[in-house]
């Protein structure tokens, strides 16, 4: 059975050698490297990522972040590209080829089409002597002094260079095309990143009947039975012209019993608060979410320009359409 420190320090060697290999593609960010940055920034169709084996796991995942990050991307795997898929590579298009030997047969077999087709390739090998290298548009060195693997057979390093090096590309590029926190929110609606910058106030606030509201002069007997109707915990003031003049929330009720006040006979105009907290209804809802944490509270009121009452937004609200 295998001891503990045999467990431990196998992963620290992996992790060491990993992290050296990927320290070591600092000094080969050079001319290669902005060379293939310019022609996927001018490409006019698609960045085409391929790879066999595990460099096309690592292939696979790079063209996703590409297309993640305002890069359209698709992966093609080099072996069907030689049965008919080679038809979905068109003028255009780039091809970002990955092959740590730099001599994969099924990539060498598509490279003449790749050619006739005028298509730049750029590869990502791990050595620069290879036939791939050597034919590709720009080649990025992709080279590592070993496998993490105690057998030297495994992609371990190679992986996770030719990965980070992926992960260069699409950031260079997304910073070169200004692509905003807001552009990825588009493309990822269905993330909990896309709801916190896309949604706004108005898509989660409650709404016309749904606001507790009570006229300046009730009582506040009659305002509870308002709270207790629209169960939101509070209710608003409002004049006869829509504009708010305040909130009566549950703990402006502990201040009232706190005082001794009589519910049946109090208005409430002098119990309710002048000061809350507002937002307007085009705001993000993540403005919301900030507004509240400042401030220590959990409801919000909405208002338009004109402080015309628009809605009422919670905490709750938030967390349950995921912003938060």
């Amino acid at each position: 059975m295998t001891d503990r420190d045999t467990l431990v320090n196998s992963a620290r060697r992996t992790i060491e050698i990993e992290h050296r290999a990927v320290g070591e593609l600092l000094q080969r960010i050079d001319n290669a490297f902005v060379q293939a940055c310019e022609i996927m920034l001018t490409c006019k169709g698609r960045i085409v990522v391929t790879g066999m084996g595990k460099s096309g796991h690592i292939a696979r995942k790079i063209a996703a972040t590409l297309s993640s990050t305002g890069s359209p991307a698709m992966f093609v795997h080099p072996g069907e590209a030689s049965h008919g898929d080679l038809g979905m590579i068109t003028e255009g298009d780039v091809v970002l080829a990955l092959s740590n030997s730099g001599t994969t047969t099924e990539i060498l077999a598509i490279l003449p089409v790749l050619k006739r087709k005028g298509i730049p390739l750029i590869s990502m090998t791990g050595k620069c002597s290879s036939i791939i290298a050597q034919t590709s548009t720009v080649h990025i060195d992709a080279s590592v002094r070993e496998e993490a693997c105690p057998l030297g057979q495994a992609p371990t390093a190679s992986t996770t260079a030719a990965l980070v090096l992926g992960d260069a590309l699409a950031m260079a590029l997304l910073e070169a095309k200004g692509f905003t926190r807001e552009d990825f929110a588009i493309s990822h609606p269905g993330g909990k990143l896309g709801r916190r910058l896309l949604l706004k106030v108005k898509d989660i606030m409650h709404s016309d009947a749904a606001i507790p509201q009570v006229a300046p002069g009730t009582l506040l007997s009659d305002a509870l039975l308002e709270i207790t109707r629209k169960g939101l915990g509070m209710t608003t003031v409002v004049a006869p012209d829509g504009t708010l003049c305040g909130v009566f929330t549950d703990g402006d009720l502990r201040r009232t019993l706190d005082s001794g006040k009589d519910f049946r006979s109090t208005l409430i105009d002098d119990v309710m608060s002048t000061r809350s907290k507002k937002i307007r209804e085009n705001a993000l809802a993540t403005e919301a979410v900030h507004l509240m944490q400042e401030n220590s509270i959990y409801t919000l009121i909405v208002v338009d320009e004109s402080e015309m009452l628009k809605g009422v937004i919670r905490m709750h609200d938030l967390l349950q359409a995921n912003v938060v």
